[in-house]
């Protein structure tokens, strides 16, 4: 019976005994917040995806912020975001102060491509904002046109900051069709941008708890993003201001001594939580195969389904590490609320998520800069609807969920 089947959630972290013993290893160690596992995983995520610098923190949110300062985003500033993201992508600029110029998707793939990023350059630019640097999100582990993009940034002399949080362990592809090889040009290895921002939360590709980092081959923003990273301490000698203070008789370093020239945060990544990244970080090609491999078997089920429900238009430029199986449903053809398809679910054992309100749509946005028109982003949002996906799910599940999809949406239940 359905009642005995386990729950399905729309995303859940896999753990396994490695991962465990990775951890324990750490409690029984020296360190337990900024010590060798940091510089390890930091390492580790540096060699994985070409980036000359990865600077772990927090959470994803903590490293958007870092990008933000590094780059010195302030008042009279914008960023332009797309509206479909997390909340966390567009709050970024405003904890610096700048604007956030909203941008428009394709509703098909929850992207935003070059030609909306310029109809927001233009909007911002009407409004007496400076854009400094766009930020675009690889939704749902698909990601962006980042060739584009970067063209449109370089002809408007802007920074890229890729909101790759849903998004390790994705590649590009050339346009021959081949696969990009790992480190030279997929997401994090700085060909198309300026920094790259992660997430390493638990419904993410690989899980640290909480946990986030920012690669960059910029060795400068890399030294302003550990900083900022750590209350906006330095100690380095080169970089102290006051020498009286800082050196002894015979010009060294007083051991003790460090400086803030600017204030900082406490966005620290412990050694517990880069101890399970670390080890996870060994199981990513095999997290990115199994979703794959699930995703493709999504789209042979829910073939029967269409035209009223669709799976996410795949883009040509990259092999994805899918993060969500985010849906497209004509829930108003159907004559079922998505309210109501989603508590037919769960009363089955699935759990879904709606990825996501477009974030110019949210109160505090709304008052700040009027209802703004996006209609890509409202047709994107009224019709989604993620599925379950992660490492554990079984190829039967997916056909469980489908079934139960097809049934809540009153359709003939695929076979």
């Amino acid at each position: 019976m359905t009642d005995a089947l386990p729950f399905l959630p729309y995303g859940r972290q896999d753990i396994d005994q490695a991962d465990i013993d990775a951890v324990v290893r750490t409690l029984r160690g020296d360190w337990l917040t900024q010590g060798p596992a940091v510089e390890a995983f930091e390492r580790a995520l540096g060699t994985r995806t070409g980036a000359a610098h990865a600077v772990a923190c927090a959470n994803g949110t903590a490293a958007l912020h870092l990008a933000c300062l590094a780059l010195g985003l302030g008042p009279g500033d914008a960023l332009v975001v797309p509206s479909v993201t997390f909340l966390a992508t567009a709050n970024a600029a405003r904890y610096v102060g700048a604007e956030v110029a909203f941008a428009d998707i394709d509703p098909a793939t929850g992207l935003m491509g070059p030609e909306q990023a310029a109809d927001a350059i233009a909007r911002a630019e009407r409004a007496g904002w400076r854009v400094r640097a766009l930020a675009p999100v690889h939704f749902a582990g698909q990601t962006a046109d980042r060739a584009g993009l970067h063209a449109l940034a370089a002809q408007h002399g802007l920074s890229v900051i890729e909101d790759a949080c849903h998004a390790i362990g994705s590649l590009n592809v050339a346009p021959d069709g081949q696969t990009v090889p790992v480190g030279s040009g997929g997401v994090g290895s700085g060909a198309f941008s300026t920094m790259t921002a992660f997430s390493f939360h638990p419904v993410k590709t690989i899980a640290a708890g909480e946990g986030g980092a920012v690669t960059t081959d910029d060795p400068e923003l890399a030294a302003r993003l550990r900083r900022f990273r750590n209350h906006g301490m330095e100690r380095d000698p080169t970089g102290f201001a006051d020498h009286e203070a800082a050196f002894d008789e015979a010009g060294a370093a007083n051991p003790w001594y460090y400086e803030m020239a600017e204030p900082g945060f406490n966005y620290r990544l412990t050694d517990l939580q880069s101890a399970l990244a670390l080890s996870q970080m060994a199981r990513l090609d095999a997290f990115v195969a199994r979703r794959q491999h699930l995703m493709d078997l999504y789209a042979e089920r829910l073939a029967p389904l269409a035209p009223l429900v669709r799976p996410t238009v795949r883009v040509p430029w990259c092999r994805p590490a899918w993060h969500l199986c985010a849906v497209r449903i004509d829930f108003a053809t159907a004559g079922r609320s998505r309210a109501q398809v989603m508590a037919d679910l769960r009363a089955r054992g699935i759990g879904t998520q709606v990825h996501y309100i477009p974030v110019h749509r949210q109160p505090y946005w709304r008052r700040r800069y009027g209802d703004l028109a996006l209609p890509g982003a409202d047709e994107h949002y009224a019709r989604t609807l993620s599925l379950p996906l992660f490492p554990a799910m079984a190829d039967t599940d997916v056909d469980r969920v489908v079934t139960a999809l097809a049934d809540a949406l009153g359709l003939s239940s695929p076979r």
